[in-house]
């Protein structure tokens, strides 16, 4: 039975969200039935729509979920195959690895884009975006500076707390949820700058991965440039034959 505690101090859409899960679960659904519509789930739970479909672009997001139009919502079965599809903040990847990420540097500002950024989230050079510029680690040394850019849609207010996990901060401040990326490898040295902030010697070999991440309406609201040091991280990527 479909049900939520419209009384509880949890909220709503993390109850619709913990729902869904257990719904998931079921054997029916793990064949292959569709899920309820979002309107008949809101009608069920008493509910706005919006709130029911965030849940389900969470769930569809992780890759628990498949959505597509004109059929439905089911259990996703490449989910069934591997969870490296998950998003996952490189805090939690890390702490699964027994590592804890530290924040060695956080700056937080008001600016106009670079080039690269302007052109990334489809914005005049002269906007005025929130760029968030953190140098983070583990074992005492710096491993990575990344620089990242927002979108205004986004409604920074410039007060968020970005010591916690970068995409559930944006989540609870602006209900934005990250969809797909565009992702762009290349090898660089250090310029002076960067390594001051690394504490490495200039010249040294990085790895420069410029991102940039949209939301489930195709949208970009994140460009962002990471650069990591090669001697002290590695990048693996899972990758699988898709069907022909």
């Amino acid at each position: 039975m479909l049900k939520l505690d419209h009384r509880s101090s949890t909220p709503l859409r993390a109850q619709v969200e913990q729902l869904l899960r257990d719904l998931v679960r079921q054997a029916r659904y793990q064949r292959g039935a569709l899920l309820p519509d979002e309107v008949t789930l809101a009608t069920r739970l008493g509910i706005s729509r919006g709130t029911v479909r965030s849940g389900i672009s969470k769930l569809v997001f992780e890759g628990v979920l498949e959505r597509k139009a004109g059929v439905g919502t089911r259990v996703s079965l490449r989910h069934a195959e591997s969870g490296i599809r998950a998003w996952r903040s490189l805090t939690r990847e890390m702490a699964a690895k027994g590592l804890k990420v530290k924040n060695f540097r956080l700056d937080y500002r008001l600016v106009t884009p670079s080039a690269e950024a302007a052109e990334a989230l489809q914005l005049n050079s002269a906007t005025r975006v929130w760029r968030l510029d953190r140098v983070r680690g583990w074992n005492g040394k710096p491993v990575l500076q990344s620089t990242s850019w927002f979108h205004p849609r986004l409604g920074l207010k410039g007060d968020e707390d970005f010591a916690l996990p970068l995409y559930k901060t944006l989540e609870r401040t602006t209900g934005v949820l990250p969809h797909h990326a565009r992702e762009e490898f290349l090898a660089m040295v250090a310029d002076a700058h960067t390594a001051r902030l690394l504490r490495v010697t200039e010249g040294t070999p990085l790895l420069l991965r410029r991102h940039t991440v949209f939301d489930p309406g195709n949208r970009a609201f994140e460009y962002a440039e990471v650069r990591y040091v090669s001697a002290r991280f590695t990048l693996t990527m899972d990758m699988r034959r898709g069907k022909e």
